[in-house]
């Protein structure tokens, strides 16, 4: 296709559309790509031109685009049944999702709820956590704790306990307060003074906390912050001193993105959280899907004759069979042995990015399984818009957050690939800071 087809649908796109994490009046200047179709890592717009995905399409597109046996799998679930509500009916897909998902925590959480996308599943595990106290006879459970500069969506409950402005300030006086604490930054070192505030809150307000929520080693809205194992374990520790619940939301970080499939199999399998919520990639980036996984004490707060006492919370598309066989066939890919094919992918990136380590503008190169991220200094105005669109030039799709610069690809990566991302991303940061000067 020529660009001027690609010009008419740009234009089309921006009277029609109202595009996500997109001012629409800026977009006019920098208008959206049409893409006509994936193949593994590359994505193809209308005018022929090639982009690697290098942030899998917000995260999700866990083996590229249209990935076989996926779409394989799809296909045959659509012939025999596509949907079924899961309000007095069931379906295998479903069955056999939950009870995979529920093994993995070796049965420490083994009820599964679904939803259609990360959002929602933090609500349900909210409203969960503070109905069953409510069932347990304590009402007065009914604050939450995030921590500083989280993330965790952006429907008016998951907003209560995000703490980025950006998403959050314009809804404020929409919102229920939460408790926002001190967050662990391994590039400050901070890990200890943040637990201390999280400690002193517990035993300030314990008996009127629900739930303490964290994004398990990673908070990638954030700007790919990371933090260890420990400070979970410390976390974890404390919730249980305090008899509060913990909700670990791996929507971004679970199904092996740092390494093990839940991000908290690193922290400690024998004290598994409350909660975990889990949707992107769950998926492989095909259908939308979400789900939380409960704890057995959690599950049996809600076991009554009495319908107020059961979670009355529902999702048309709840456990959609189309959605669950897609996520079926990604555990199938990881009963065979993906998490170790990502480690040599991981080493592979760390090799090819190594270099950026030297460059006199880049700060606190890291990574964590297949995250990897550095921040850029004196980066100028508008960077994050600049680098992405020179990105392009360089056939690479990425989407940096302020002036932290991140890869969150496909799990396609060989050496040739990686060295391909680490030359295109030092090229394109050369000329982002030469246009910024």
């Amino acid at each position: 296709m020529t660009q001027d087809v690609q010009a008419e649908w740009q234009r089309r796109s921006l009277a029609a559309l109202w595009h996500p994490c997109t001012q629409m009046a800026r977009a006019h200047q920098t208008p959206p790509l049409p893409m006509v179709r994936g193949q593994g890592p590359w994505l193809y717009d209308c005018a022929g031109q090639r982009y690697f995905d290098a942030n899998s399409a917000w995260w999700v597109n866990l083996f590229g685009h249209a990935d076989a046996s996926l779409n394989t799998a799809i296909k045959a679930q659509l012939d025999a049944l596509p949907h079924v509500m899961l309000a007095g009916c069931t379906h295998e897909p479903a069955v056999r999702l939950s009870e995979r998902l529920g093994d993995r925590t070796g049965g420490a959480l083994g009820h599964v709820f679904f939803a259609s996308d990360g959002a929602s599943a933090v609500e349900i595990a909210l409203k969960q956590s503070f109905h069953s106290w409510r069932n347990l006879g304590q009402s007065e459970r009914c604050e939450f704790v995030c921590l500083k500069n989280g993330y965790h969506g952006e429907t008016l409950g998951a907003l209560a306990v995000t703490d980025v402005a950006v998403f959050r300030d314009a809804y404020d006086p929409l919102l229920m307060r939460a408790h926002i604490v001190e967050s662990p930054d391994s590039r400050q070192g901070n890990e200890a003074a943040a637990l201390q505030v999280l400690r002193d809150l517990l035993c300030e307000r314990g008996s009127q906390i629900a739930a303490v929520i964290v994004e398990p080693l990673v908070q990638c809205a954030a700007g790919m912050v990371m933090h260890s194992a420990e400070y979970l374990r410390a976390v974890r520790a404390l919730t249980r001193q305090a008899g509060v619940h913990l909700i670990a939301d791996e929507i971004a970080v679970g199904c092996g993105r740092t390494g093990t499939f839940f991000a908290w199999e690193q922290v400690d399998i024998a004290c598994w959280p409350d909660f975990i919520t889990l949707s992107k990639g769950i998926t492989g980036g095909t259908l939308p899907l979400s789900l939380v996984l409960s704890s057995d004490a959690v599950y049996q707060a809600f076991w009554s004759q009495d319908v107020a006492r059961g979670f009355l919370h529902s999702h048309s598309y709840s456990g959609n069979a189309l959605a669950c066989a897609a996520a079926n066939a990604v555990l199938d890919r990881f009963d065979a042995g993906q998490l170790e094919v990502n480690r040599l992918q991981a080493a592979a990136l760390t090799r090819a990015f190594a270099p950026l380590a030297e460059h006199p503008h880049v700060r606190h190169l890291r990574q964590r399984g297949m995250i990897l991220a550095f921040d850029v200094s004196a980066p100028g105005e508008r960077f994050s818009e600049r680098f992405h669109l020179i990105a392009r030039q360089h056939e690479l799709l990425i989407r940096p957050i302020g002036n932290t610069v991140y890869l969150m690809p496909p799990y396609l990566i060989d050496d040739e690939a990686a060295q391909f991302l680490g030359k295109a991303v030092t090229r394109t940061l050369d000329e982002a800071l030469r246009h910024a000067a």
